[in-house]
């Protein structure tokens, strides 16, 4: 599909999402029978290798450094981690291979100051979930998180739950957040074509969809005053390349390289949202940077890794436009050796 055709189809999905359409179908029904049977193959596959089906733990205080008498006292920053198995982390041993933990260390050393991490992320869970998700964070504590992270969307997908639904779902989370006054980064729907156990076609549709779905996600979370960071076609190429090192022991599931290779591409936007990251005074062209229709920047970044989308002009002639940065991303080999070790309170 090309990217004006997805633009397309997710300007559809997002006016589906806001003004309460239907859903918009991806596949006819004379396949339905053949994928349904794939899927489930597929999913009795995932299902049966994996072993660990609990995220490990990793909420705490990260960058205790930053507290060392004789350093000037700065209150932490709150992070938290919502939605589904990927924001939990899924597949890993250890708390501190898990994005939260990755992120909120990354954070404590960008920042110079700790960083309390809390993660109420489902495994499992649909975009539907995250109005309960929402509740746990806004209705337990009278700190409002400095930023949220959510990273959902697979299971919309593998669920078959109307795009329209999904979005909305999203749309409505970002919105209560961004009015209690949190600043919302959102990691869109994975390219769920590059997961080992899927065969064609459902394989290619599973990319076709989860593509679509991201740059419907986009648009939604953009509208609400939130930022996307693309991670449909992030792992891909890795994972294409290398799927034993960088898929987990249920080849679902993201491995510890994994994670650390999304959480590298979060982090840039991450520390941008609080004001943390050095930008430039203009997009950098040679990177094909620049100001966009919002949904041809969404339909975009659905097909690159790692690209960032968030709102730019609140208006132009062919509605609102947003800036798409493609944030400089480095290989999981590259950050190894510099990667922070977690620093919590708690196991």
């Amino acid at each position: 599909m090309t990217s004006m055709s997805r633009a397309r189809v997710a300007r559809r999905i997002a006016a589906g999402a806001a003004y309460g359409g239907g859903g918009i179908g991806l596949a006819g029904a004379a396949v339905v029978g053949l994928l349904l049977a794939e899927a489930q193959l597929a999913r009795r596959h995932v299902n049966g290798v994996g072993e660990h089906h609990r995220a490990p733990h990793a909420d705490g205080r990260y960058g205790r450094t930053y507290d060392a008498p004789g350093t000037p006292a700065a209150p932490p920053l709150r992070l938290v981690l919502l939605g589904d198995s990927t924001a939990a982390g899924q597949g890993v041993h250890r708390s501190g291979q898990t994005p939260g933990a990755l992120l909120a260390s990354g954070l404590a050393a960008v920042a110079e100051r700790p960083v309390e991490l809390r993660n109420v992320a489902l495994p499992g869970a649909q975009s539907d979930d995250l109005d309960r998700q929402v509740a746990l964070i806004l209705g337990t504590s009278d700190q409002v998180p400095d930023i949220c992270v959510i990273m959902i969307g697979a299971n919309d997908v593998t669920h078959r739950m109307p795009p329209t639904r999904s979005v909305r779902h999203l749309s409505a989370a970002v919105r209560r957040l961004r009015t209690a006054g949190t600043e919302v980064v959102v990691g869109t729907c994975p390219d769920l074509g590059t997961i080992e156990p899927v065969p064609q076609p459902l394989r290619w549709l599973a990319r076709r969809a989860s593509r679509q779905l991201a740059a419907a996600q986009t648009i939604g979370v953009i509208e609400q005053g939130g930022r996307t960071v693309s991670l449909g076609d992030l792992l891909g190429p890795e994972f294409e390349e290398n799927p034993r090192e960088l898929f987990g022991p249920d080849h679902y599931h993201p491995s510890a390289e994994g994670y650390a290779t999304a959480a590298m591409a979060v982090l840039p936007t991450l520390c941008a949202a609080l004001g943390l990251w050095p930008e430039e005074e203009r997009p950098d062209v040679s990177r094909r940077e620049g100001f966009l229709p919002v949904a041809r920047a969404a339909a975009e970044a659905a097909s690159e890794a790692g690209t960032e989308v968030t709102a730019a002009m609140p208006t132009g002639p062919r509605g609102p436009w947003a800036l798409l940065k493609r944030r400089r991303r480095r290989r999981v080999e590259e950050t190894e050796p510099s990667r922070p070790a977690p620093d919590q309170a708690s196991a």
